[in-house]
């Protein structure tokens, strides 16, 4: 199945904001990526080698890596050397054209570049500008650099790992960057909000270590939550050591009963009518508490069963529950697919490649593909002659 970028009269919701994003990396071009899927013009200002993740393997030509052909999915590429003559005047030029500046770079980085907030707000008292980076920039820990895996020791998502499994594991996946990229979109359409309603622009500050605590504790508070607290921090359905999916006569599938109703109709269907009066497992409370003894009892009555029967009983009975899928059998499922939430587009350079689908449906201003990943400095001069920028030397730009 192919597909092209939706015809050029096409908008999303976003239509009219221009968004000029300096960034690499994962966090901050996924949440650009965001906006250009929601209809914004947005711009990624990148050096003349480009943005790492374009040379992410594999690739099929230089600086078009596997991540960049998502990632930068409705952008347009403008190649600056902001330490090159004539380089800072050119990205001025943009800002002062723009809504929304965002960008990953360490605040020291960005003031001997002078581009922090003041000089940025002088050319566009407007602008929505966004910085996130590891660490509050005004902590003690301001300076220090942060991936995804530093973010994740540094909020404790690596100890809750440790106190389900033994062993300090990452997440495997990039967690904090997506979900702080997440979080860099929600600001970025909130401070739109308020400039549009007040006229004034502002700066934000998104720290991942920050945004991944407050991520954590939403239910890991727990009992912490009173003071003095009256328990331990941890959430402890969660870090149960037996919390898993459950092993059918087939497969694998999470059953998870919830109400009260859900799970008199489990044990009748185990043939466990009793256990619904036992007083471990009889209200909401009752279960909390003895979570690993249910969570056992769910191994114990699994393998009873087959995944179908289980699939046939657990929607007959309004049981939430689904089979354990590999990331192929989910991304290949007819769910996913009869969703578009995967599909084989066409690149003008790099030829057939697997599309992430846009997740949220608009009723009236649709999301979706308008423009495939840009090579390197693609719009530089479309870009610059759009705004009425003519360096006189081309030294900080590369143009294609």
């Amino acid at each position: 199945m192919s597909a092209e970028p939706q015809q050029a009269g096409a908008t999303g919701p976003l239509d009219g904001v221009r968004v000029v994003e300096l960034a690499s990396v994962i966090m901050a071009p996924y949440a650009a990526r965001q906006l250009g899927d929601l209809g914004a013009d947005v711009i990624k200002v990148e050096p003349p080698g480009g943005d790492m993740t374009r040379h992410y393997p594999p690739t099929r030509n230089p600086g078009m890596g596997v991540l960049a052909l998502n990632l930068n999915r409705n952008k347009r590429s403008v190649a600056i050397d902001l330490k090159a003559p004539g380089g800072r005047d050119a990205l001025l030029a943009l800002i002062a054209t723009a809504d929304v500046f965002i960008t990953n770079i360490r605040p020291q980085a960005l003031h001997r570049l002078g581009l922090g907030y003041a000089e940025l707000a002088a050319v566009n008292p407007g602008l929505v500008y966004l910085n996130a980076q590891g660490f509050r920039s005004d902590s003690e820990l301001g300076t220090r650099p942060a991936y995804d895996d530093i973010v994740q020791a540094a909020s404790g998502l690596v100890w809750l790992n440790e106190q389900v499994s033994g062993v300090p594991y990452f997440v495997p996946t990039v967690l904090a960057d997506k979900i702080c990229g997440l979080v860099i979109t929600q600001s970025v359409l909130a401070a739109l909000h308020h400039r549009d309603r007040t006229g004034r622009g502002q700066h934000v500050e998104v720290p991942m270590a920050d945004t991944m605590l407050a991520f954590n504790l939403v239910e890991h508070l727990a009992a912490a939550t009173l003071d003095p607290p009256e328990g331990p921090i941890g959430y402890a359905r969660a870090l149960s050591p037996v919390r898993r999916a459950a092993r059918t006569a087939d497969g694998w599938m999470c059953i998870l009963p919830y109400s009260d109703r859900n799970w008199r109709d489990f044990f009748t269907f185990v043939g466990r009518p009793d256990l619904a009066d036992d007083p471990r497992f009889g209200t909401l409370p009752d279960r909390a508490r003895s979570a690993d003894e249910l969570h056992a009892l769910m191994d114990e009555f699994a393998g009873r069963h087959t995944t179908a029967e289980w699939r046939a009983f657990c929607d007959a009975a309004s049981i939430p529950a689904a089979p354990v899928l590999s990331l192929d059998e989910a991304a290949a499922s007819a769910y996913a697919t009869e969703g578009g939430l995967l599909r084989t587009v066409e690149h003008p350079t790099e030829g057939r490649y697997r599309l992430i689908g846009e997740p949220v449906r608009f009723g009236a201003t649709p999301a979706g593909l308008r423009r495939h990943c840009p090579r390197i400095g693609e719009h530089t001069e479309q870009v610059l002659a759009e705004i009425g920028h003519h360096p006189t030397t081309r030294t900080p730009l590369e143009t294609r």
